[in-house]
C-alpha cells in the first residue's frame, strides 16, 4: 500500500499466483508459517457467482457522488471480507458476492481519507444483503435489494505524516442512557481538541442493550476525529441461534466487523474475535455463550492483506478478547486460534496488538511460552476501559461513579504516538486526572516509630510492566532504592471496595479484586527515619525509557 501501490492486473482481477483452499491455508499457517508472507495471494472460488463491481474515485467536490471531474484512483485495495483486489488504472474493481450477505469495503490507503457520517464514523463499505437481517430484538441491516450496477467508494486526498497519534480505549459499555451520559460528560470534554488522527473503541460498545450504540456514537462524534469500533461480546444479537446473524445490529451501525486501513506508514487491522455459540436453552438469559475465535475466513483475509504489506512496516491489530489469556481461564478470555495468527505475524519485525475485555490494564510480551516463534516477543496491550469497573463504586460530586478497575487502575485510555515503525506512549491517561497522575503510592499517613520495620510502601504504576524499573527515596538527600515487583491485590482497591459496599441503586459495588495485579511494586521504609513528616518520592521508568514521578507524605510519631 502507501503512496505508490503496485499496478493491478487488468480490471481489478484477483492477484492470485496459485489457488489456495481453506484447508491448505490452515495447514500452512499452523505448520510452516513464514512462507505465508512471500507471494501476494487473493483466493477466488472457481464457481459462477454474482459479482459486485464499482469504482474508487477521488471526490474532488465532496458531494459523495462520482462525477465527470472525479477521476478513478488506481491501485486501491477493495475487499469482500475474503479476497482483495486492486483497482485498475481507472479505479475500477470487481469481486464475487459471498452467499446471501456480502460487505464490500475499501481499504483506506495512506494519504487518503474516507467520508464520515454526521457523527464521524468512517464510511468505507457497502452491505449487499438483499433480504436484510432476520427479525431480532435489536434491528439489523435493512433490505438492500438487488446488487447495484456500480458500488462506488469515495476518497479525498489528504497527506499523512510518518508521525501521528491515535487513541485506544477499552470498553465504553454503557447499560443505558444514564451511563451514556457518564461517558459523554467525562470522555468527550477530555478528548475534544485532541491531536490524534483517529480513535478506537476496543469492543463492548454496549452492555447488551444495543439501543445505546447510536446515542454513544452521537456523543463520541463530538470529539471531532474519525472513530472506529471493534465488536465486543456485549455487542451481539443474543437471540441469534448461531454466529451467522449475531452481528447484525453492530453491522447496521458501524459496518463490517473486521477490515483494514492505513494511516501514514502504519497498517491497522481491526478484527472480530467474538464467536457466538448460540443461546443456551438451559440459561435463556445468559450472555456468556461465546468464545474468542477469529475463524478461517478472517484469517485468510488477514493473510491476504499482510502478503502485500512490506516487511519494514508496523502492523497494528485491534480486537476485543486478548490473544493470550490474562489471568482468566476459558475460551471466552483468550483467542483460541491465535496460533494461526501468530504464524502470519511472527516473521515480521514490527507488530503490536490491542485488546480490552478484562477491565484491567496490562502489557503482555508474548513469547515461546504461548507458541510465538518470532525473534522478539510480541507486544500485546490489554487496555484499560472507559467504563472502568462497569461504572461501579461511589459517585463523585457530579453523580458519576469513580469506577476504579479491579487492578487499582482508574478508568481511562491510551494515547500512542507512531513514528514510522516505532511507537511510544507517555503513560496511562486517567479520565479527569492530570497527565502526571501515573501511580498510586500506598502508605499510611501516620506511622508509629515502633511499627516502622513492619510497614511497607506499595506502589501501583498504572502503565507499568515487567520491563519497568521503579525506585524510591525518603527525603531529598536519601539514596534511591529499587522496589521489588510483586503480584498481589492492590491494597487501595481493597479499601475502596470495602468502603463502597452497600451502595444504593443506581450505584453498584465494585467487583472482586484482581488477585495478581501485574504492575505493583513493594519496598520497606528505611529504618533510620526520625519522628516528623517525610516525603516519599517514586520514579517509575517505563518500557520506553520515560520517567514518571509520584510523591506521598508520611508522618512518623514517637
Amino acid at each position: 500500500m502507501g503512496n505508490s501501490p503496485p499496478a493491478p492486473e487488468s480490471n481489478g482481477t484477483p492477484l492470485s499466483h496459485r489457488p489456495w483452499t481453506r484447508r491448505a491455508f490452515l495447514r500452512a499457517a499452523l505448520v510452516g508459517g513464514t512462507g505465508l508472507a512471500l507471494p501476494p495471494r487473493v483466493w477466488a472460488r472457481e464457481s459462477e457467482r454474482s459479482v459486485g463491481r464499482g469504482t474508487v474515485y477521488q471526490d474532488r467536490d465532496g458531494d459523495g457522488q462520482p462525477g465527470p471531474d472525479d477521476p478513478g484512483i488506481p491501485g486501491v485495495a477493495v475487499s469482500n471480507g475474503l479476497e482483495i483486489v486492486l483497482t485498475d488504472e481507472r479505479g475500477r474493481w470487481q469481486l464475487p458476492v459471498e452467499g446471501e450477505s456480502t460487505t464490500f469495503f475499501v481499504i483506506k490507503p495512506r494519504d487518503w481519507i474516507s467520508p464520515r457520517s454526521a457523527h464521524n464514523l468512517p464510511r468505507f463499505h457497502y452491505h449487499h444483503q438483499p433480504a436484510g437481517s432476520p427479525q431480532q430484538r435489536f434491528p439489523g441491516v435493512l433490505p438492500t435489494g438487488p446488487l447495484p450496477d456500480s458500488i462506488d467508494f469515495a476518497l479525498t486526498r489528504r497527506p499523512e505524516p510518518d508521525r501521528f497519534k491515535a487513541l485506544f480505549c477499552g470498553d465504553p459499555q454503557p447499560r443505558d442512557l444514564r451511563e451514556v451520559d457518564y461517558l459523554a460528560r467525562t470522555v468527550v470534554p477530555e478528548m475534544t481538541g485532541t491531536e490524534a488522527s483517529f480513535g478506537v473503541s476496543l469492543g463492548d460498545i454496549a452492555f447488551d442493550n444495543l439501543d445505546t450504540h447510536e446515542p454513544l456514537t452521537e456523543a463520541f462524534g463530538l470529539i471531532g476525529i474519525p472513530w472506529y469500533h471493534v465488536l465486543g461480546n456485549h455487542d451481539l444479537n443474543y437471540d441469534s441461534p448461531d454466529n451467522r446473524y449475531a452481528y447484525e445490529s453492530f453491522r447496521r451501525v458501524f459496518g463490517p466487523t473486521y477490515h483494514a486501513f492505513e494511516v501514514g506508514p502504519v497498517h491497522f487491522l481491526l478484527l472480530n474475535n467474538i464467536d457466538w455459540q448460540g443461546p443456551n436453552p438451559e440459561r435463556p438469559q445468559a450472555t456468556g455463550n461465546y468464545q474468542g475465535k477469529l475463524g478461517d475466513r478472517q484469517l485468510e483475509f488477514v493473510a491476504n492483506y499482510l502478503s502485500r504489506v512490506p516487511q519494514d512496516r508496523l502492523v497494528v491489530l485491534m480486537l476485543h478478547i486478548p490473544l493470550q489469556r490474562g489471568f482468566q481461564l476459558g475460551p471466552g478470555s483468550q483467542t483460541i486460534d491465535r496460533q494461526a495468527l501468530y504464524r502470519l505475524l511472527e516473521n515480521r519485525p514490527h507488530s503490536l496488538s490491542f485488546s480490552a475485555h478484562t477491565h484491567w490494564h496490562r502489557h503482555l510480551f508474548i513469547g515461546a511460552e504461548d507458541g510465538w516463534r518470532g525473534a522478539q516477543p510480541h507486544h500485546h496491550i490489554i487496555t484499560g476501559t472507559l467504563c472502568g469497573s462497569w461504572f461501579g463504586g461511589a459517585p463523585d460530586e457530579r453523580g458519576i461513579p469513580h469506577a476504579t478497575m479491579s487492578d487499582g487502575t482508574p478508568r481511562g485510555y491510551l494515547e500512542l504516538e507512531f513514528d514510522g515503525h516505532r511507537y511510544s506512549m507517555n503513560g496511562y491517561k486517567s479520565l479527569g486526572r492530570p497527565a502526571s497522575d501515573q501511580m498510586h503510592i500506598d502508605i499510611p499517613s501516620e506511622i508509629a516509630l515502633n511499627q516502622l520495620p513492619q510497614t511497607a510502601v506499595i506502589v501501583n504504576v498504572f502503565n507499568g510492566s515487567e520491563r519497568s524499573i521503579v525506585r524510591m527515596r525518603c527525603g531529598s538527600g536519601a539514596r534511591w532504592r529499587d522496589l521489588e515487583k510483586i503480584e498481589a491485590p492492590d491494597p487501595r482497591f481493597l479499601r475502596l471496595r470495602e468502603r463502597d459496599q452497600g451502595l444504593q441503586p443506581p450505584y453498584r459495588a465494585l467487583p472482586q479484586p484482581m488477585m495478581n495485579c501485574p504492575h505493583l511494586w513493594r519496598a520497606s521504609l528505611p529504618d533510620d527515619l526520625t519522628p516528623g513528616t517525610h516525603l516519599v518520592e517514586v520514579i517509575a521508568t517505563d518500557l520506553f525509557g520515560q520517567n514518571h514521578h509520584g510523591q506521598q507524605t508520611l508522618r512518623l510519631i514517637a
